[in-house]
């Protein structure tokens, strides 16, 4: 066979129509060598072809003639010292970290462990077995894809609603979907599930990890899976298990589902996981990057080069400090954003990735470098800001240009809802866009990603339905997943047949998704919350792939009227943009109406004074907002005139009298109810006093005459 020397970029393997150039980095291998499989049968290896070229420490070759379609993989030999960090193997067959599709899941299996495993003094002993039959063969593919002219549909923050989903979990029991689609990313970009979002008012669709990801040694012995995927192990290559049909096919249905979403004028944003791989820590298998070159790769431990440094939990933590490392991350960006046409990265534990090397560094090169990139310019960037190492927890600290989870958010609603004692003052801030956290670095209340729920922790439903957790099912003896919900079961822990208690339920969680909607800050809506999904007091469903998970789409007539509510309250965000304020309040008075641009009432209609704020028993008041609040004007003059808004919120358990504060109203009107979340139906405002039921909230509004 005729190979050429080829070139050391860009890397991974590329098809140019006339033949493939491959690229690898390794800084420490002796040899790589170019394996290739049939297409029919992909444990068949028939060709290996010797890198001989190396340039900058990249590997490369030029193969004439090799198509889209072709499988391959790498064996990579040099030291395997694991004391000084070495693992090179060259029995394991290696994925490419820049293979753009798998030929399939990629799962363990014992002969992927490098090092001889008998005994413990083994370890500095490569391992013989071959792995090729056990791990997943790189595609090349053919980019070509007919857009369509497909543009981004580019939606300001400040209107921005997110809905953080799961492909499969999403769509794999939708019942106008055909079955033989649901669970991909054809049903994810289906009419049904378009139609859906639409009408909740949804602008984007985060989804759970997509980058082919790994299913772990301990998952598998218990015959389970990683389904959320956070152990991702190719990161240009979307998960096959989403796909109709895979060798490459993966690629073109996730183009297709972005191609439909932007027609329907939503965004699509990754969760992204660079912080560690689906490698594990020392004792776990070499598939890739371990056995590429470990100590380029990974932190290492300083003086026991043998392990990790970890500050994920996972076992491991990419060493971002890297040139290469840092080159392969923002490479990748890149290519969803190019060739994806992805809008936006929800980026996990992401802290880890501005350590340098164990401080973290809120201005750290890999920020830097993101900011200024041209093409992730115009991006929706979000933190989770914290992980497991020393200072971690970095809620409110990121520079402009970022967008954080607020978990501070999350905590104090259910607080201030299951009526803890001490929460107004934190949840008057977290209502108004959290201030506190975000206006000390200069930027706006979009920075904060305001949620009751995610993927990790309780859905909405079990928040009112469960005080403790109930993950037995994972088999870790109920000892993952956190303990500090902050939910409340109202009297029975799990299902209940009492009519008062059920009632209850219904409504605090239409109190939180009202919450939710009406806060400053960008919403983000848990998938199936809508719906009343239930993980039956899971916590961590991170193993459940089945229909403890996945969103049921048969509702009984609670969950069709929550749904209704959820658009609702979704629909009066839209059409008020004081929700959406692009400038935090500051409590300052407005003209010459007396009022101020927040105004915060006791229930007897008089502004909140000093003590009210102290009185830790206080768990009713009001909110006055005037239409002059407005301070965003768009392309499509999105301005409300006049008028204004009064939330009323009661988290107690027995109702209050809100007396309605005429005096500080000097144009005539009359109010209007838009919601009351204790009953189905609003009623009309005759008097000057209205009543707030326990475990409640009441939104109107005022209309000039």
């Amino acid at each position: 066979m005729q190979v050429e020397a080829g070139k050391p970029y860009p890397l991974g393997a590329h098809w140019d129509g006339r033949g493939v150039n491959f690229a690898l980095f390794s800084h420490h291998a002796t040899s790589v060598t170019l394996c290739l499989f049939e297409r029919h049968d992909a444990q068949s290896e028939y060709l290996r072809i010797p890198l001989r070229r190396r340039t900058n420490r990249v590997w490369h070759v030029y193969v004439p003639g090799f198509r889209p379609g072709l499988l391959y993989g790498y064996r990579v030999d040099g030291p395997f010292m694991p004391d000084e960090g070495h693992y090179f193997n060259p029995y394991k067959l290696l994925i490419d970290p820049y293979a753009r599709a798998l030929s399939g899941p990629c799962q363990w299996h014992r002969s992927q462990v490098g090092y001889m495993a008998d005994t413990p003094d083994q370890y500095r002993q490569r391992s013989t077995a071959d792995s090729a039959a056990y791990v997943p063969k790189a595609v090349i593919i053919d980019p070509t894809f007919d857009w369509e002219e497909d543009r981004p549909p580019r939606v300001p923050w400040h209107r921005t609603v997110i809905y953080e989903c799961h492909v499969k979990g999403l769509t794999k029991l939708h019942p106008e979907i055909p079955p033989e689609i649901r669970g991909t990313y054809t049903a994810l970009g289906a009419q049904p599930i378009i139609d859906h979002l639409l009408h909740l008012g949804i602008t984007a669709v985060e989804l759970l990890p997509i980058h082919q990801f790994f299913n772990e040694g301990h998952l598998v012995d218990k015959k389970l899976v990683n389904y959320w995927g956070y152990s991702s192990i190719g990161f240009f290559a979307p998960e096959a298990r989403y796909a109709t049909s895979m060798a490459g096919q993966q690629v073109i249905e996730f183009k297709q589902m972005v191609k439909q979403l932007h027609r329907a004028g939503l965004e699509v944003i990754l969760d992204v996981v660079y912080n560690h791989t689906g490698e594990g820590n020392h004792l776990g298998p070499t598939i890739c990057y371990r056995g590429l070159d470990n100590a380029s790769y990974y932190r290492l431990a300083p003086n026991q080069r043998r392990y990790y440094w970890d500050s994920t939990g996972c076992g491991n933590s990419l060493d971002t400090t890297h040139p290469r490392v840092l080159q392969l991350i923002l490479d990748n960006l890149r290519y969803w954003v190019e060739e994806m046409h992805v809008d936006g990265f929800r980026f996990d534990l992401a802290p880890t990735l501005s350590r340098e090397p164990h401080h973290i560094d809120r201005w750290g090169r890999i920020w830097a470098a993101m900011l200024q990139d041209p093409v992730l310019a115009e991006c929706k960037l979000i933190a989770e800001p914290w992980d497991l190492g020393f200072d971690g927890y970095q809620t409110g600290r990121y520079p402009i240009g970022w967008s954080e989870w607020n978990d501070r958010f999350r905590d104090t609603v259910r607080k201030f809802w299951r009526n803890q004692p001490g929460q107004t003052p934190e949840f008057v801030g977290r209502l108004t866009g959290s201030s506190d956290l975000y206006e000390h670095s200069g930027r706006q209340p979009t920075a904060s990603i305001n949620f009751v729920c995610c993927h990790d922790g309780q859905t909405l439903r079990d928040v009112v339905s469960y005080e403790g957790k109930h993950n037995l099912a994972n088999g870790e003896e109920n000892r993952d997943g956190t303990n500090d919900n902050y939910s409340c079961n109202w009297g029975v822990e799990g299902p209940s047949g009492n009519e008062t208690i059920s009632t209850i339920r219904e409504q605090v969680q239409r109190n939180m998704l009202a919450t939710l909607a009406f806060s400053m800050g960008v919403p983000m809506l848990a998938a199936g919350d809508e719906l009343g999904r239930s993980q039956q007091g899971n916590n961590n469903a991170y193993c459940q792939d089945n229909e403890l998970s996945w969103v049921n789409w048969e509702l009984a007539d609670w969950q069709k009227e929550l749904l209704r509510f959820t658009q609702l309250v979704f629909a009066i965000r839209r059409e008020n943009p004081v929700f959406c304020r692009a400038h935090f309040y500051h409590g300052v008075p407005m003209g010459d109406t007396g009022l101020k641009d927040v105004n915060w009432l006791r229930p007897d209609g008089q502004q909140m004074k000093s003590d009210d704020w102290h009185d830790g028993r206080r768990n009713a008041l009001g909110m006055l907002i005037p239409g002059q609040s407005v301070d965003i004007k768009d392309e499509e003059g999105w301005l409300m005139a006049g008028g204004m808004l009064l939330l009323l919120l009661n988290a107690g358990n027995k109702p209050v009298r809100f007396k309605l504060p005429a005096e500080l109203i000097l144009t005539p009107g009359r109010w209007r109810q838009l919601l009351n979340t204790a009953q189905r139906r609003t009623h009309a405002i005759t008097g000057a006093t209205l009543t707030v039921a326990a475990h409640s909230l009441q939104l109107l509004a005022y209309e000039l005459k």
